[in-house]
């Protein structure tokens, strides 16, 4: 798939938003990704998911890991492909952690996933989480990368959007009276 099919799905299925929106990062911006419109579909979410794996080569994969809850479907769609578990991480006490019983083990080689990346923060911290463990990065990758991230990991993507992000004393929106909408799930503010 090109990167403008890849964009013509995800409008076709209603994942880009234009408006006045706080990011889970603290940013504001015009445009939001929302991916569980086009993850909806389970059809859709493996082409999607087979497209990344793809684009990341042939990896030897045990545990396919996405923060929650961006990465939850896409960490699914992944392992079934690679033949790997899926877990996810999420936050207690706003600490990226993994509950419900899921574990890494020391030797396993883990591929962390994200809808979209912005800064990383998220999966900076997922990859933190899965290196304490003593497991191996596999690879690092997401459907939409929108921003300059912090990364120390090459990361694979379906769809490079660079997208004006602003601080809140710097947006030209809010300066504009544009009402803001919060549509993530995690929020730093």
């Amino acid at each position: 798939m090109t990167e403008q099919e890849i964009l013509e799905i995800f409008e076709k299925t209603g994942a880009i938003l234009e408006g006045h929106f706080l990011l889970s990062s603290g940013l504001h911006s015009n445009r939001y990704f929302q991916m569980a419109r086009v993850l909806q579909f389970p059809h859709i979410a493996r082409n999607l998911a087979e497209e990344l794996v793809r684009k990341c080569g042939e990896k030897k994969v045990d545990v396919v890991i996405g923060p929650a809850i961006g990465g939850i479907i896409l960490s699914y769609a992944l392992a079934e492909i690679l033949g790997a578990r899926s877990i996810f991480a999420e936050r207690e006490n706003g600490v990226m952690c993994l509950r419900r019983g899921f574990t890494i083990d020391r030797d396993e080689n883990v591929f962390v996933c994200e809808d979209v990346i912005t800064t990383g923060g998220s999966v900076s911290e997922v990859i933190d989480l899965v290196k304490s463990s003593g497991a191996k990065i596999a690879g690092v990758c997401c459907l939409v990368l929108r921003g300059i991230h912090s990364l120390k990991f090459p990361v694979e993507y379906l769809l490079k959007i660079d997208v004006k992000n602003y601080r809140k004393d710097e947006c030209p929106l809010c300066k504009n009276n544009v009402p803001l909408v919060k549509p993530g799930s995690r929020f730093l503010k």
